[in-house]
């Protein structure tokens, strides 16, 4: 079989290395990777590579970076690798008609959720945010609509009460990876079954928008130590912290819950700034969570033990929603 690979982030450049890994045991080849081109990252502004073109270049597989799909722009190149198999994972591209019809077994794409919940972009993070204790990953024979594709296979993947989007990121690609080298052999043997999804199921998983960074402490604890995890590493909540008559910008990094309920003074008070045992609690619009881990205003992240001892944050700071 020979199978091209689409894909972007770290999260697909996991499903590429379980293929080139599991490539010589099922006769597959890999017969290229398309990513997105490489992008201007840092004060420097360097150009970048994606983790899918690091991934496959240190592989020998070959790589294809086109600015665009339409149009028929990627044609030419699509018949001359003439793919058995595309998998998609995390591309970024909506694939056109001509991409999509092409293999002679699909295009399938390694979707992190369990569809037809959270369709689109970030559905890791929404999951996280939404409160939800347990995910998944979809592999989904891909069609026009967004993410609306027959389903062929799915895995579960539990959501720990204070797992970030960081680590159930790193987890969710795992579980992906050995989901995907399941599904493909039922391509080609011909026993994978296609379930067709409930469309009145469906919701949305929009891309976070800088404006829903703001952090509200007028929020329920659990909702925003939830919004907090899920926003963890990046792109961050920020909120403003008023200290010694002065307004700055922290970006929280890490919360628990304390107390999931109750009164406990004015949302965003601090109530205790405990360097020792390295967070500051603050009062919520019901019940209250310490803070664990953060990045102050032009520094880098730091726990909360140091932020106290440096800067002398004490009870009676507060922190407020910051409106951009």
């Amino acid at each position: 079989m020979r199978i091209l690979f689409m894909g972007t982030p770290e999260f697909a450049a996991q499903q590429l290395h379980a293929l080139y890994e599991n490539k010589d045991e099922h006769g597959w080849e890999i017969v290229g990777a398309v990513s997105q081109p490489d992008k201007p990252k840092g004060r420097g502004h360097k150009l970048t590579p994606t983790p899918v073109k690091i991934e496959a270049e240190q592989n020998s597989i070959p790589v294809y970076q086109p600015e665009t799909l339409k149009d028929g722009a990627f044609e030419e190149t699509l018949r001359a690798l003439d793919p058995d198999l595309i998998v998609v994972a995390a591309y970024g591209k909506i694939l056109p008609g001509y991409v999509l019809d092409y293999p002679k077994y699909g295009c399938i794409n390694v979707h992190g959720s369990l569809l037809p919940a959270y369709r689109g972009a970030a559905p890791i993070q929404r999951a996280i945010m939404d409160g939800l204790t347990e995910t998944g990953v979809t592999i989904m024979y891909m069609a026009a609509g967004l993410d609306t594709g027959d389903m062929i296979d799915t895995c579960v993947v539990p959501i720990g009460e204070n797992e970030d989007f960081g680590t159930l990121y790193d987890e969710m690609g795992k579980a992906g990876a050995e989901l995907l080298i399941k599904v493909i052999p039922t391509l080609e043997n011909g026993t994978a079954v296609r379930t067709v999804q409930d469309d009145a199921l469906a919701n949305y998983a929009h891309k976070i928008e800088k404006a829903e960074c703001a952090l509200d402490f007028s929020m329920e604890a659990k909702a925003l130590h939830d919004k907090i995890r899920g926003l963890s590493p990046a792109p961050l909540g920020f909120v403003g912290l008023t200290h010694d008559g002065s307004m700055s910008t922290v970006k929280i990094v890490s919360t628990e819950v304390v107390k999931a309920d109750g009164e406990h003074g004015t949302p965003g008070l601090i109530l205790e700034a405990d360097a020792k045992a390295s967070r500051f609690t603050v009062a919520c619009g019901k019940g209250v969570i310490a803070v664990t881990a953060l990045v102050p205003e032009g520094k880098g992240r730091m726990s909360a033990g140091d932020f106290i001892r440096g800067r002398k944050i004490a009870a009676g700071d507060v922190l407020i929603k910051k409106e951009l």
